[in-house]
């Protein structure tokens, strides 16, 4: 007991000192950034004691000349920054080479009822500076109350390099926050020499169970030439999660956590009086935006479709092989569109099919498998434009929505379906169809002696097949 005693008054000066320290630092800060309007930078002092937190949990500190603050860490789950005093949600920031001003795009989520004005605040280099955002709302938001919007924020001149950035409420009182940052990713452009041909960006994936077909797709991916696959996942089963872990080993798949429900209620469907909710679809489209500019330039082209599609040329293999023919014959820099082909799952094909060799192994694992659905639904008026999946330069591309662009440098083309088409095996959408009205496509055929042992090769890797089962 009296040796506690003696250590209270080091304890004390101990604490007077690192009490001190910490508010000469803070003015020393305050005097630094005094050519800076107070109520836009927010600074505030304070002390707190440390916290029990997890160090998983300890936030990742700005550089002092910033400001106080902290970045909000990037890892296991969606991390979405709040805007104070509005229900706008900041989802990530990009550097935007392509505007004649420099500018960072902050994709975001907004009440589209909601009227604000944005203050940017951007860590430049060594301060902090502010500027007016300008918010652009997406037009595609299926009149569900929140929607995507791009929050533009200009970069003063003589700012070279933006690390972080934030949003806030030009009208709120924050003057006590401690402001969240996000890293501003695309610092360096690229026209030339990717890291990888195509990504394929899977948006929403919530509740998945289809093992079977998933592996399938992501091999076809890999035959049809696909380097990386983007998938923003809500839920899956255990089954599906392993299977996307040995992927993510292998560096085809890329997992970006997208589950919204600490923030707010998304909708299940398309249509906010059949499926309600604050936001469309499970956020597939602040998805879908996200995934063209995370990969804009790490890949050549990326493909924005739905694990049940795959896009299949029709006089050669690849996609490598394809997009020369595209650009020949629609121009360079297009969103290439697809006719979308449904291979209905809940019909009877009008004859017995005989599946190649080797797939029998697969009935006992969990999922719908293609080369059992060879039978399309016939293409008419109604639906010949519809569902359709585009393949797109995405430095051509500002604003991308589920089916097709809504702003792009050099428009769209549909793509004739005797180059290519979209095979999408699902529910039928025409339930009134007979077997005898369904047409027999065999093209998948085509590259089941590929598929075929490297869907075996994975499943017995994820604990799917028997170690005997044939190659």
């Amino acid at each position: 007991m009296g040796h506690s005693q003696k250590l209270l008054p080091q304890l004390k000066v101990y604490r007077l000192c690192m009490f001190i320290s910490l508010v000469v630092g803070t003015i020393t800060l305050l005097l630094f950034c005094t050519d800076k309007p107070e109520s836009l930078i927010q600074l505030s002092i304070k002390y707190s004691r440390p916290t029990n937190q997890s160090k998983t949990h300890v936030p990742f500190q700005l550089p002092e000349q910033c400001g106080p603050g902290r970045i909000v860490p990037q890892g296991q789950e969606l991390s979405l920054v709040t805007v104070n005093g509005t229900k706008t949600l900041l989802v990530s920031a990009y550097q935007e080479h392509r505007t004649a001003t420099k500018e960072v795009r902050v994709i975001a989520v907004v009440l589209r009822s909601e009227n604000v004005d944005y203050s940017c605040l951007l860590c430049c280099q060594d301060k902090l500076h502010v500027s007016k955002g300008v918010s652009d709302v997406h037009s595609d938001h299926f009149d569900f109350v929140h929607g995507t919007a791009d929050i533009m924020c200009p970069v003063p001149s003589g700012c070279e390099s933006i690390s972080h950035i934030t949003v806030i409420s030009a009208a709120a009182n924050s003057e006590d926050e401690l402001h969240e940052f996000m890293e501003v990713k695309n610092q360096k452009t690229r026209d030339e020499s990717f890291s990888d041909n195509f990504t394929v960006c899977l948006s929403a994936m919530f509740n998945f169970t289809n093992v079977l077909q998933l592996v399938q797709s992501l091999e076809m991916f890999q035959i049809l030439g696909v380097n990386k696959v983007g998938i923003y996942l809500t839920s899956s089963s255990p089954e599906t999660q392993h299977v996307l872990d040995v992927y993510t080993r292998k560096g085809l798949v890329e997992v970006i956590p997208w589950s919204w429900s600490k923030y707010l209620k998304v909708s299940q469907g398309f249509m906010p009086f059949k499926d309600p909710g604050d936001l469309h679809y499970y956020g597939q489209i602040p998805a879908l935006n996200d995934c063209i500019y995370r990969y804009m330039y790490q890949s050549r082209y990326v493909a924005m479709q739905d694990i049940d599609e795959l896009i299949l040329p029709q006089s050669v293999s690849s996609w490598l092989e394809l997009l020369p023919i595209l650009e020949k014959t629609y121009g360079v820099d297009k969103g290439y569109m697809f006719e979308n082909n449904v291979f209905p799952i809940t019909k009877s094909p009008p004859s017995p099919q005989t599946l190649p060799s080797q797939t029998p192994s697969w009935q006992n694992v969990t999922g719908v498998n293609i080369l059992a659905h060879l039978y399309s639904e016939p293409i008419i008026a109604e639906t010949h434009y519809c569902n359709f999946k585009i393949i797109v330069n995405p430095r051509a591309v500002f604003s991308p929505t589920v089916h097709g662009l809504l702003k792009s440098k050099n428009g769209r083309a549909w793509v004739d379906r005797n180059i290519a088409r979209m095979y999408h095996t699902r529910s039928a959408k025409q339930t009134h169809l007979t077997p005898d009205q369904l047409i027999f496509d065999g093209r998948l055929l085509s590259y089941s002696k590929r598929l075929i042992p490297a869907v075996n090769t994975v499943l017995r890797e994820c604990g799917l097949l028997h170690k005997h089962s044939t190659d």
